[in-house]
């Protein structure tokens, strides 16, 4: 049976823009869920087509499962270790998200979710995956679907119309836009609830236009450690480790967060904000413009895109962009400032630069959705 062309297009996407596979390269295909095969078996024959030598693994939660929610602190080191020398060994890597249900791993217990991030996604992923080229992506299945409270048949729609777009086009629009934060020192952002700024002067400004994420459409840098001061009330909820957090608030005293509250689920950020001191502080400042996607549907890939919005990272920050902040947590918290979700002012050097949440200079106007 012959693929459906959006998928096609999408691995012709992957393996020659995104990562521009090249003959006798190796490739990493990691799947998490069954439902990420087809994808995964266009990627396959393409990357194999074009000369590269392509390695596949299979995840899936309630395998995993078995393993984690019992493993100790050396087994899961190990489990790590393999992987990451896995990884070590590829060119690039390829990552495909969709689990048969999202919230399979939201009972391991405080102890057991902590080893597994301060070993598999810490040592595998932040440490090793991030030196590669890599990308990764969700797939549309009947669970991510749910999640965006659509029908499986709009969702791919609406999913292929994102994951698909001129990728090219939007990296030129977004151009300006990273010129000017490269200049930037001081950044406001004002809110219903919210009300803080920081320094983002010096730090390196990274335009994600296709290349890591699909979807994409941000650009990131990061807030200078202890610069950070002022309360922010995040609008989006937010799915981590297993968890779906909503109205997160937290308030931050230079750089660090000095109270934090989600009426739901406070245990569960107490141990986050413990997990080790780097988590405390925040380690990415992005600005999100991609102009299909306006909703959240709690898949971080997706809501931290969103066209109108900003997201603020407690936790580590990336290589191509430090301030000096590690940890092994990585929380992309989404604020969005269109009009429908309260509006909002975006200030650069106290000039205002985007309100409820469309661009106010001139060479900014593209990524209002015109590009």
């Amino acid at each position: 049976m012959k693929p459906d062309s959006r998928i096609t297009q999408l691995a012709e996407n992957l393996i020659n823009y995104s990562l521009a596979v090249r003959s006798g390269e190796s490739l990493y295909i990691d799947m998490i869920g069954r439902d990420t095969q087809e994808l995964g078996k266009e990627l396959i024959r393409l990357a194999t087509e074009k000369g590269a030598i392509p390695f596949w693994n299979v995840f899936d939660d309630e395998l995993t499962k078995s393993f984690f929610s019992i493993a100790g602190d050396k087994q899961q080191a190990s489990f790590a270790e393999f992987h990451r020398a896995i990884m070590e060994r590829v060119d690039a890597y390829i990552g495909i998200r969709g689990p048969l249900n999202p919230f399979e791993l939201s009972d391991l217990s405080a102890v057991q979710k902590e080893l597994k991030q301060k070993h598999f996604m810490e040592v595998v992923h932040m440490r090793t995956r991030l030196k590669k080229r890599w990308c990764v992506l969700r797939y549309p299945n009947a669970a991510m679907a749910a999640l965006a409270k659509k029908s499986v048949s709009s969702f791919e729609d609406f999913y292929f119309n994102v994951c698909n777009l001129d990728y090219s086009k939007m990296s030129t629009a977004m151009d300006p836009l990273a010129e000017l934060m490269r200049k930037t020192d001081r950044v406001r952002i004002v809110s219903p609830g919210t009300d803080i700024e920081f320094s983002i002067r010096g730090v390196p400004v990274i335009k994600c236009d296709g290349k890591l994420n699909i979807p994409d459409g941000e650009v990131f840098t990061a807030p200078i450690k202890e610069s950070m001061n002022g309360r922010i009330a995040y609008n989006t909820t937010s799915f981590y480790q297993g968890t779906l957090f909503r109205n997160i608030t937290l308030e931050v005293r230079n750089g660090r967060i000095e109270k934090f509250s989600a009426p739901e689920h406070a245990a569960e950020l107490e141990q986050i904000f413990g997990t080790d001191a780097g988590a405390r502080y925040f380690g990415e400042f992005a600005i999100g413009v991609n102009p299909f996607i306006h909703d959240p549907m709690n898949d971080t890939l997706f809501d931290e895109k969103i066209f109108g919005s900003i997201h603020l990272t407690p936790g580590n920050s990336y290589d191509d962009a430090p301030n000096g902040n590690n940890s092994s947590v990585h929380w992309d918290l989404v604020l969005i400032q269109t009009p429908a979700y309260g509006g909002g002012e975006l200030y650069f050097d106290g000039k205002l630069i985007r309100k409820d949440g469309k661009f106010t200079l001139p060479e900014l106007e593209p990524l209002n959705g015109r590009f």
